[in-house]
């Protein structure tokens, strides 16, 4: 019944693809295949020094870094992205999870992963949007790997302007100091997979992996849905 139920309001309310503007399929969630086929994936995941792990290099300890896809403004991405965090479309993070985690499954850039921690939002800013976007894409990798995720413990406690139109040096100082972890014991002697929507400067990445130092043995990974060249 429920499936009958959802093939009839397709019919009379069709969804379209928030990329292309097509008619969706039934079976098609917010991203119709075509699209799907053509996202720029970069499957970096295979490429010990790759672009995302040559930008951050230097700035904290890290193993490895990742992204799902090339991401610029007139990109098949960016409408997507775009739809994900201002327009309410939490499902879209989880899709795209998903793919990415479908992808990432039995690589070595993977196997040694332990939990997966999303960079998180000010708890005003979570609130208004509804959802963390980060944290939708974990939970996406998480249901096709397996692999727990941690939202809890590290937090943003202060709320930052946004990082849009700033500068390399501006986007820094925007976010030196305003992660923490609630309690560092939470990640000693694991490895864990930090997770953020784009790379553009890493200085979002690199502030929250700062926070993260402070566990004992800890390593990190990253992996983001966009990278922006």
């Amino acid at each position: 019944m429920n499936i009958l139920l959802k093939e009839i309001s397709h019919l009379f309310f069709p969804k379209t693809c928030v990329a292309c503007g097509e008619k969706l399929l039934p079976s098609e969630e917010g991203i119709c295949l075509s699209c799907l086929l053509k996202l720029p994936k970069t499957d970096n995941f295979k490429e010990p020094g790759n672009r995302a792990e040559i930008l951050l290099a230097g700035r904290f300890p890290f193993e490895r870094a990742a992204s799902f896809c090339v991401f610029t403004s007139e990109g098949m991405l960016q409408p997507i992205i775009h739809q994900l965090k201002y327009n309410s479309r939490k499902e879209l993070g989880v899709a795209l999870g998903r793919l990415y985690g479908n992808d990432l499954i039995g690589s070595d850039f993977l196997k040694p992963i332990d939990a997966l921690v999303p960079v998180p939002l000010h708890p005003k800013k979570e609130k208004k949007r509804g959802y963390n976007q980060s944290e939708m894409i974990a939970r996406g990798i998480s249901e096709v790997t397996g692999l727990p995720v941690s939202s809890t413990s590290l937090i943003r406690r202060i709320s930052n302007p946004t990082q849009t139109k700033k500068s390399k040096n501006q986007r820094w100082e925007n976010v030196d100091g305003i992660f923490a972890l609630k309690n560092p014991p939470d990640f000693a002697s694991k490895h864990v997979l930090l997770i953020d929507d784009i790379i553009t400067t890493g200085s979002t990445l690199e502030a929250c992996a700062n926070a993260l130092l402070e566990c004992p043995d800890i390593r990190i990974s990253i992996a983001t849905i966009g990278e922006v060249l």
